[in-house]
């Protein structure tokens, strides 16, 4: 893929931008998105984390199986606030 491809669309990060954070050292997905804010935007990282892998793995030498995946916290899919206030809406 160019390096100008968008990675993560929630934090408008490149794999350029990516590429370049494994190049410094950072050499797990977690360490990635805490410098970065890649995957902790509203898609929680559904669409760039394996992404984020791939890169990891062809840049380190390192299995898929090897590359650990960063924990979900919740919610894990977004969810209306009305419904955490204790007022679902009955017309969703």
């Amino acid at each position: 893929m160019p390096d100008r491809t968008i990675v993560c669309r929630c934090e408008d990060l490149t794999l350029e931008e990516i590429r370049d954070l494994i190049k410094k050292g950072y050499q797990s997905i977690e360490e990635i998105k805490r410098v970065s804010r890649c995957g902790m935007g509203p898609c929680q990282g559904r669409g760039c984390r394996q992404i984020v892998a791939q890169e990891i793995a062809g840049a380190t030498g390192k299995n898929m199986e090897e590359i650990k995946m960063p924990k979900f916290r919740p919610p894990v899919k977004p969810i209306k606030l009305s419904i955490l206030l204790g007022g679902e809406d009955k017309n969703a």
